[in-house]
């Protein structure tokens, strides 16, 4: 089975619950690009990051990113901070720009892994899609 969402859902998600935009685009068939905006003393500038998605197990996925060696330090300092925030202990930084999402640790998600098995999370033009079979009955 699969569920879809397109890329506007998601940035609009995320919108939501962090109060920042983040326009996510396609990058490849495991892969998205997302834009972010800085403030640099006197002006903006939009910086990019790809986010790829190396592992789908049956407790949660392995992200790896890539942007640069500035990306790459304000990525690390922003994962530090999410990892004091209510939910952060389903976030393990692994070496070489890597991320494992524990989503067994979070209540919700972990309710939802005791009826269906994650299988893949990939990417198209238009939607993320998670491919996932039920556990049986």
């Amino acid at each position: 089975m699969q569920f879809r969402l397109t890329y506007q859902e998601i940035s609009d998600l995320i919108e939501k619950k962090a109060g920042r935009s983040l326009p996510i685009m396609y990058g490849g068939p495991h892969t998205v690009r997302i834009a972010y905006e800085v403030n640099m003393f006197v002006k903006s500038a939009s910086v990019g990051i790809d986010l790829n998605v190396e592992q789908v197990d049956e407790r949660g996925i392995v992200l790896s990113y890539n942007g640069g060696m500035g990306i790459d330090f304000m990525v690390k300092t922003a994962l530090n901070h999410a990892k004091s925030q209510p939910g952060g202990d389903m976030i393990d930084i692994l070496p070489d720009n890597r991320i494992r999402l524990d989503l067994s640790k979070n209540a919700q998600a972990g309710s939802l892994f005791d009826h269906v098995t994650l299988k893949d999370i990939s990417f198209d033009e238009q939607f993320a899609i998670v491919d996932f079979v039920p556990k049986s009955l």
